[in-house]
């Protein structure tokens, strides 16, 4: 028997006394305190502050409100929506935000730009050989990144990987962080205003938004046509909450892709390369001087 149980809103512990529950993620008992998630989004949000302060040559307000307005998006998932009754709802929300909304806005804070105006020689130098290497390379291309992300989701969904998170906090954080990860990744391979060598055109960007929009959409529709199955191996479900979950999901979803597609034409707009077009270049310059001999001009460029 469990040495623990629910009493009036509080666990009851051996003793007898009273003890406020704090949840992991909805219906879980966390080992920690609630806020404790939220202590990784605050010291991303300050030392970002502190590097855009220390730029010498003045960080555009822009970046800066992109940056924080992702730590908050972050900060909603993982504090209030992690408190949450354990709800599907709750949990698709989560990964709208973790795995595609917030990643958008910390994309378009340009942080690996900052680290580099910032940051002693050292440091730049590793990131430079970082950004450079091949494995980041592979992982970073848009098709790859694009499996990540919503591969990620469906392996979740289609799977009793769902049903062992429920179970299990630690693997239910994880799946958190893979969201982040693989999101942030995405966004950053098609819309990123920071440094990505190699990275592919247009063309190959906008057919990993499109398919990877495709993959979303086909996978909220299935979820919600096949709530009494899916995920598997869940013991209490609730098959209208899931179909709430996978409309959301679908909905949501086209929120989130509409606005990386137009992150995604905007950096594109905005690359030095189309700031001059190849006819606009300046005529070659053309010295006239007096030759020494004759004094005749002759032309050299």
């Amino acid at each position: 028997m469990p040495s623990a149980f629910e009493q009036g809103g509080h666990v009851a512990d051996g003793s007898g006394w009273a003890v406020p529950p704090t949840l992991a993620h909805g219906g879980h008992v966390a080992d920690g305190p609630g806020w404790l998630p939220l202590l990784p989004v605050v010291l991303l949000a300050g030392g970002y502050l502190l590097a855009a302060v220390r730029d010498p040559r003045g960080w555009d307000h822009r970046r800066t409100a992109a940056w924080l307005a992702g730590c908050a998006l972050l900060a909603v998932a993982v504090g209030p929506l992690g408190q949450l009754p354990d709800d599907p709802r709750g949990h698709m929300a989560q990964h709208l935000l973790l795995g595609m909304l917030a990643p958008l806005g910390l994309v378009l804070g340009a942080p690996v730009t900052l680290l580099l105006r910032v940051a002693p020689p050292s440091v730049r130098r590793a990131v430079g050989r970082l950004l450079r290497a091949r494995p980041l390379h592979l992982i970073a291309h848009p098709v790859t990144a694009a499996l990540l992300s919503a591969g990620g989701l469906a392996l979740v969904l289609l799977t009793p990987l769902y049903a062992a998170a429920e179970r299990q906090p630690a693997l239910h954080h994880a799946l958190h962080v893979h969201y982040l990860a693989a999101g942030y990744l995405f966004a950053w391979s098609l819309a990123g205003p920071d440094p990505a060598p190699r990275r592919p055109g247009l063309a190959v960007r906008v057919g990993a938004l499109i398919g990877a929009a495709a993959g979303h959409a086909v996978l909220a529709k299935y979820l919600y046509a096949q709530a009494e199955t899916l995920p598997p191996g869940l013991t209490d479900r609730d098959p209208a909450a899931f179909q709430s979950a996978a409309q959301l999901m679908y909905y949501g979803g086209d929120i989130a892709e509409l606005l990386l597609a137009v992150a995604l034409f905007a950096t594109w707009y905005r690359r030095p390369f189309r700031a001059r077009p190849t006819h606009a270049r300046p005529p070659r310059l053309i010295k006239r001087f007096a030759s020494p001999k004759d004094g005749s001009l002759t032309q050299t460029s």
